[in-house]
């Protein structure tokens, strides 16, 4: 079976002496991993197309046994400014590695694709500020792949607000100042908590229009990573290569 779907690489690592295996976030296929037969060559035409970030047009062929190969790769975007700053290679890197964890397996990918393509550009045009990009993606992987924190109104009362709310970081759930629970949670001033129901309630073009201030945005981008932490369990090697060089 043949299948053309556009995507970007999210991971990639050599397989013998000239394949190369990569994992890729398709519009059509969700995440697959797939072989790219010959491309360590200096000949090949799928070098440059099939590195990691590179957003391509690809031919894939499925076999009857299920493995992908990419049969063809025409680059569409490369993103080369992020070759030029360590802090922003990073932080792509790190969206690639949220892609693959919460991402749709084998099935149409649509908004996690769009989702991710919009993160990296503006990272990669320095559109927004950092703190902004990192927390709205994450909050917003989070929602698309069934993680969406509860925060239309109190968890217990159900007011809309309260100044301040808490969020729980554990249960993604906001609680008015009369209903704190025993458990931790986060004061949020209102403008920390409309934007995070902005990000996750909105318009998929309407992700990272927003604005915060400095203080604001580090409370948004705690809130955001200690919530991913807590849902997926687990630890993000780039997440913490790119705070080793920011903190």
């Amino acid at each position: 079976m043949t299948i053309k779907t556009d995507g970007v690489v999210i991971r990639e690592q050599a397989a013998g002496e000239r394949d190369r295996l990569v994992t890729l976030l398709t519009r059509k296929l969700g995440v697959i991993r797939a072989f790219v037969n010959g491309v360590r060559s200096p000949k090949s035409r799928n070098s440059a197309s099939t590195g990691l970030l590179c957003y391509s047009d690809f031919v894939i062929e499925q076999k009857k046994n299920g493995v992908y190969t990419v049969t063809e790769a025409v680059v569409k975007e490369v993103f080369f400014s992020l070759r030029e700053d360590i802090v922003s290679l990073s932080l792509a890197q790190y969206f690639a590695e949220l892609a693959y964890e919460l991402s749709a397996r084998e099935e149409e990918a649509d908004e996690f694709l769009s989702l991710l393509l919009n993160a990296v550009y503006l990272v990669a045009k320095s559109k927004r500020e950092k703190a902004l990009i990192k927390a709205a993606a994450e909050l917003r992987f989070l929602s698309l792949a069934g993680y969406m924190p509860s925060i239309v109104g109190c968890a217990r009362c159900g007011v809309f607000e309260s100044d301040p709310m808490y969020f729980s970081p554990y249960s993604g759930k906001l609680f008015c100042k009369d209903c704190l629970p025993a458990e931790k949670t986060i004061a949020l001033p209102p403008g920390v908590v409309t934007a995070l129901r902005h990000i996750c309630l909105c318009e998929p073009d309407k992700v990272f229009s927003f604005n915060l201030s400095k203080q604001s945005l580090l409370l948004l981008s705690e809130v955001s990573e200690r919530y991913l932490k807590n849902i997926t369990m687990r630890k993000y090697k780039t997440l913490d290569f790119y705070k080793s060089i920011t903190e």
